[in-house]
């Protein structure tokens, strides 16, 4: 360990400067999203299994919505371009513009080159929750999934059913190809649901059991044509266990809302402008 300099304490009392000021950042308008939602009506829905994922399609322009039913439970969830598997959800971006948990007005923003929002958060019914006196808040970017790599690390086990291989498997299934092929394209999640944080005393990653209660859901519009998966979490709310099957877990809905009439304003958004010459 180092040996602390004289002027430690005034090194440590640097002010800190947000990296990326939100004033700048285009703001949706959810006044017209909320419009839209009042008479949307479900044109699909998707149950997803405990311990087990899902996909679905949102053609951009309608809403989806993940629900609570049966009991508290969290989900992992990634998306793709419909058409381009190698846009998908870049979580840290998202974490960096939005902050370490999301919700109502905050967007998911794709990977580069495109960096452009994928879905905005138009409705939250657990916007209420804040950040608890843990540091804990819900619907996270800071979880990468849980995984079978790592519970054969710390464990030796060979669990199948964590958020990384039902991801894996969903979206094999919906490609029609193996799941070699489509593990690369599984990518770290929105933790729907989920109650996490740091703690104060070792900066480790926490959880605890999620406030979410059936009905509860998140609610969200598509920018662009997407392509989801959503996994049911084997930790259920994950309030004890993580990646086994001591947790007590539910399904997950996903619905899919149609808008009654065109949506005045909006289009969808265009990939990032930068010319990509990387200074060359």
């Amino acid at each position: 360990m180092g040996r602390e300099p004289s002027d430690a304490e005034a090194r440590r009392m640097a002010p800190p400067v947000i990296c990326y000021p939100p004033e700048t950042l285009p703001a949706p308008d959810l006044s017209v999203y909320a419009r839209a939602l009042e008479d949307a009506r479900v044109v699909d829905r998707v149950r997803v299994p405990p311990r087990d994922a899902a996909t679905f399609r949102v053609p951009a322009g309608h809403f989806f919505r993940i629900v609570s039913v049966e009991g508290p439970q969290v989900g992992d969830l990634n998306l793709w371009a419909a058409d381009d598997l190698s846009e998908r959800f870049y979580s840290g971006k998202t974490r960096a513009l939005h902050g370490t948990h999301v919700s109502t007005g905050d967007r998911l923003w794709s990977c580069f080159p495109h960096l452009r929002p994928m879905a905005t958060i138009v409705a939250d019914s657990l916007d209420w929750y804040g950040i608890d006196g843990d540091g804990g808040s819900v619907h996270d970017v800071i979880g990468t999934r849980c995984d079978p790599y790592t519970a054969q690390l710390l464990s030796g086990a060979q669990y199948h059913h964590c958020c990384h291989s039902n991801l894996t498997r969903a979206l094999a299934a919906e490609m029609g190809v193996n799941v070699a092929e489509a593990e690369p394209h599984v990518h770290d999640v929105l933790n729907v649901f989920m109650c996490t944080g740091f703690t104060r005393d070792t900066g480790q990653y926490f959880m605890k059991a999620s406030p979410v209660r059936p009905g509860d859901a998140m609610t969200l519009w598509a920018e662009i044509d997407v392509l989801g998966a959503l996994s049911a979490c084997p930790g259920g709310d994950c309030g004890q266990a993580h990646s086994s099957d001591m947790a007590h877990c539910h399904p997950l809905d996903v619905e899919i809302l149609a808008p009654s009439k065109e949506v005045p304003g909006w289009a969808p958004p265009a990939r990032n402008g930068y010319d990509g010459s990387h200074g060359a």
